[in-house]
């Protein structure tokens, strides 16, 4: 984004939106809508996360008005989402909110366009619910009567011409503040995990009614953390609603959440472990300790050792890559190895005892690294 093509107003409207919402959108492109003006922009398409995908939604300025409120356009899926009617439906928010955020309009006030798409995420959220609570399906309607009571629940209603009705249902995990228990953690966003579920439309009643389709999903950033495909999901029996296998998936979840934080000090020892070894590492990861890089030399020749330490650390050894300080190749980039992960390992060694074994490996693999950097460099 540069400031000669975007009105100031409006950049500072979408630095704002960027650093202040409280989930991650995007900006996917950005475009101009003046006659006048072609080479301002004014335009901009916002990804929001809804229900673990994303709803896409144009915003419009007016560059030969920006100090009106922009004009926001839906998805064609969401025909009949209409957060402007003046209708409200018996149980909803005030509809004066999200009124004010347009008749309050303060162009000069960055947090303006933040606020008004906050109020239509929480009314699209709404939106979706109704959506399936009018859905003539029996099972559904039992499932959404046992999870009502849940906080934080989103759902969706997809149909097509060419795929069956299905809902799905994105479930909130684990009432901890995962954040909060890492100490200098950089997330900026909440940590959470979902259960995501999919049930098909069934508008007959079923005795027994098959499984749900059911996976778990975390934000991108927690794997530094978790690695959620590992984990196991519970069965799921015959006749069980969402209501009896949610607690049991939560306090398993809930355990190993606390044993990938404690892990964090587990790996930590390994890394202050190589110091006795290879001297203080060049670089490490000091939050999840995920990372780490040491400099160590077989004679004159020089290298680098990476180690990539796995969440499951240390029932899972850490991968190496060698890296020359010697070596180029025709670009110019430093010779590294390809990943190592075969050498002596137990997971039962105390880490002055993992930290030696690599130490004498890599004295031994240290000419072998040496002869393919040769090898490399004169082709």
């Amino acid at each position: 984004m540069s400031s000669d093509t975007v009105p100031p107003l409006i950049a500072a409207h979408i630095n704002y939106l960027l650093s202040h919402f409280p989930l991650p959108v995007k900006i996917e492109n950005m475009w101009s809508g003046s006659r006048h003006c072609p080479g301002i922009i004014d335009r901009f398409t916002l990804i929001v996360p809804y229900c673990l995908e994303f709803v896409r939604w144009d915003i419009m300025y007016n560059a030969e008005t920006p100090f009106s409120a922009p004009d926001i356009m839906f998805g064609a899926e969401d025909e009949n989402f209409h957060p402007f009617s003046s209708k409200v439906d018996e149980g909803e928010r005030d509809h004066n909110s999200l009124q004010n955020c347009l008749r309050d309009w303060n162009s000069k006030d960055p947090s303006r366009l933040t606020s008004l798409l906050q109020e239509l995420r929480d009314r699209y959220v709404s939106y979706q619910r109704k959506r399936v609570e009018g859905v003539d399906d029996e099972r559904l309607k039992f499932e959404l009567c046992t999870m009502l009571s849940r906080e934080g629940i989103e759902m969706h209603l997809s149909s097509g011409f060419e795929k069956p009705e299905e809902v799905k249902f994105a479930v909130p995990l684990v009432d901890i503040d995962i954040n909060k228990m890492i100490p200098g953690c950089p997330w900026r966003h909440p940590q959470n995990i979902f259960l995501q579920v999919l049930y098909p439309v069934v508008r007959k009643y079923a005795s027994t009614p098959a499984a749900p389709r059911l996976k778990l999903v975390s934000t991108s950033e927690l794997k530094a953390l978790l690695s959620i495909e590992d984990i196991k999901l519970p069965s799921w029996i015959d006749g069980m609603c969402m209501a009896e296998y949610l607690p049991h998936l939560e306090e398993s979840l809930e355990k190993q959440v606390l044993e990938a934080v404690s892990l964090i000090d587990v790996r930590r020892g390994f890394i202050e472990a190589l110091d006795s070894f290879f001297g203080r590492p060049l670089e490490a990861d000091p939050v999840f300790c995920r990372t780490a890089t040491v400099i160590t030399a077989s004679g004159v020749f020089t290298f680098l050792a990476h180690f990539l330490i796995s969440s499951q650390f240390p029932k899972k050894q850490p991968s190496l890559v060698l890296q020359s300080s010697q070596h180029f190749n025709s670009h110019g980039a430093p010779i590294k190895s390809q990943l190592i992960t075969d050498y002596p390992w137990s997971p039962r060694w105390e880490p002055l005892q993992m930290s030696e074994r690599i130490f004498e490996f890599l004295a031994d693999e240290a000419l072998s690294f040496k002869r393919y950097c040769n090898e490399a460099q004169l082709q």
